[in-house]
């Protein structure tokens, strides 16, 4: 009994201390700022801008970061994949939208996609049209990340379909 107690502690610790050090080295799905800049980004590398709609109380929000996106960030290879960003449905602070000029909270922004469940990520383009069908709340976590990986490749297919990029 106190080997097992021991493992589950150092285990915790062990859990713990890598949070600590993605939190700390910013391996968190940044919040959307600017979704001109974002989505130019994206083009130029020819990935798809993954949008989160998320709010602070969710705690299913928090358990997709936790357990998929956030470890989704350490693994290199998904940055010539994917560029996230975070939409806090709760936040008042303004965001430039995909023209470049107007602004709008994350709570317009998810009105015009009618985003009405969180956690929703979208899959779009640089001028912010939906690529692929998207993953709106949590229900099999085991297989979130392979639900995941396929909404990746088909967004960049349809990239390639118009010619957005070339690889």
């Amino acid at each position: 009994m106190k080997h097992k107690r021991r493992k589950s502690t150092a285990l915790s610790a062990v859990l713990g201390a890598l949070l600590t050090a993605l939190a700390g080295r910013g391996l968190a799905v940044p919040l959307a700022q600017n979704l001109h800049t974002d989505g130019s980004r994206a083009e130029d590398g020819c990935k798809p801008l993954l949008l989160e709609f998320s709010d602070t109380d969710c705690s299913y929000c928090h358990l997709l970061e936790r357990e998929v996106l956030n470890p989704t960030l350490l693994n290199r290879d998904y940055d010539a994949r994917v560029l996230m960003r975070k939409l806090l449905l709760d936040s008042s602070t303004p965001l430039k939208d995909f023209d470049g000029n107007n602004h709008l909270t994350a709570a317009q922004l998810a009105q015009r996609y009618r985003v009405r469940v969180t956690p929703t990520l979208l899959f779009v383009d640089a001028g912010g049209r939906e690529l692929t069908e998207r993953m709106v709340g949590v229900t099999t976590l085991e297989m979130y990340g392979g639900y995941l990986d396929l909404a990746l490749e088909a967004s960049r297919d349809k990239l390639r379909q118009q010619k957005r990029c070339s690889d």
